[in-house]
C-alpha cells in the first residue's frame, strides 16, 4: 500500500509525519529505521504518528519514534510540527489542541503569528521520574565517565534529560561526552545530554545530543529541561531565550510545580507517498 506523509522541521530539527486518522496502517520500529536512513529512505531524526485519542479528553494521540527505531515520551519541536501538520490537514479546527503522549498530556496553541505555544507540563525532579539512579534528588549530580568526574543537572520533561553547563557551547565536546552521557548506567532508559552556555540573565546558546538521534538541530524538550535547569539554578530569568543551531526557542517556567511554556515556529517542506 501507498502511504502519505509530510517532511516538516522546526528549526531544522526534521520529522515525517503520518497520518493514521484518515489512513490505516502498522508502523512498526522497522519501517522508522528503514525510512529515518538519510542516504536510502526519506531522513529525519523522528518520524511523528497522529492517531485517534484514546483518552476522550484529548483531540488526538501522538506516537514518536526515532530514526534507530526507538520509540520516546516526548518531542518538543515535533509537538509543534504536529499542531501545524492537523491543521495543515484539516483534522481539526482547534487553535488549541491537546494531545495525548506516552509521556503525558501536552497542549498546543497555535497563535496568529503562526508561532506555536507548547505547554509541556512541569518539570518532574525526583530520580525515579527521570529515570536516574541516584540515592536522593539534588540539583547537581556528579558521575564518572572512563575516570572523568562530568556534573550535571537530571530531570525529565516527559522525557529524560541531562544538561551541563559549559564555557562554550561551540567547542563544547558534544559529539565525544555525548553518546557517553546518554549510555550512561546510571541512566537505565538513555538520556537526551543538553550542553548549555549562558551568556546573560536571558538569552543562552545551547547544543544537544539526544538520545538515539546524535546530535539535532534543535531539540525542544532539550531547550525546555536547559531552562529549567539555569532558572532553578539563578543563573537565567524567565522567559529564557535559546539560540540553538537550527534557531531560536523562547521558554518560560514560573518554578516548581508550574508547566514549561514554549515557543517557536514549525514548517512543511514537502509532501509524498512511499510504499508500506
Amino acid at each position: 500500500m501507498l502511504l502519505r506523509f509530510t517532511k516538516m522541521h522546526g528549526l531544522g530539527n526534521d520529522f515525517m509525519v503520518i497520518d493514521l486518522v484518515s489512513q490505516h496502517a502498522h508502523i512498526q520500529a522497522k519501517h522508522a529505521r528503514q525510512w529515518g536512513d538519510r542516504n536510502t529512505g526519506i531522513g529525519f531524526d523522528q518520524l511523528l504518528i497522529v492517531e485517534a485519542p484514546s483518552n476522550p479528553d484529548v483531540d488526538f494521540r501522538y506516537r514518536i519514534f526515532n530514526a534507530d527505531g526507538s520509540e520516546v515520551e516526548q518531542c518538543g519541536n515535533g509537538a509543534r510540527c504536529f499542531a501545524r501538520f492537523v491543521l495543515d490537514k484539516r483534522l481539526t479546527a482547534k487553535r488549541v489542541i491537546r494531545v495525548e503522549t506516552k509521556g503525558g498530556i501536552i497542549e498546543l496553541n497555535v497563535r496568529n503569528d503562526g508561532q506555536i505555544t507548547v505547554d509541556m507540563g512541569p518539570p518532574r525532579f525526583t530520580p525515579e521520574e527521570i529515570p536516574f539512579n541516584a540515592a536522593e534528588q539534588a540539583p547537581l549530580y556528579e558521575i564518572d565517565v572512563e575516570g572523568q568526574a562530568v556534573k550535571l543537572s537530571a530531570l525529565s520533561m516527559g522525557n529524560p534529560h541531562a544538561v551541563i553547563r559549559v564555557d562554550d557551547a561551540e567547542h563544547a565536546p558534544v559529539r565525544t561526552l555525548g553518546p557517553k552521557v546518554e549510555h550512561h548506567p546510571r541512566f537505565p532508559q538513555r538520556v537526551n545530554v543538553g550542553f548549555l552556555q549562558v551568556l546573560d540573565r536571558r538569552q543562552g546558546r545551547l547544543r544537544v545530543w539526544e538520545r538515539g538521534a546524535g546530535e539535532t538541530q534543535a531539540c525542544g524538550t532539550g531547550a525546555c529541561a536547559a531552562a529549567v535547569t539555569a532558572i532553578s539554578h539563578g543563573w537565567m530569568d524567565s522567559p529564557v531565550q535559546l539560540e540553538l543551531n537550527g534557531g531560536r526557542l523562547t521558554i518560560e517556567w514560573a518554578g516548581p510545580g508550574t508547566p514549561v511554556m514554549m515557543t517557536g515556529p514549525a514548517a512543511r517542506v514537502f509532501e509524498g507517498q512511499i510504499r508500506l
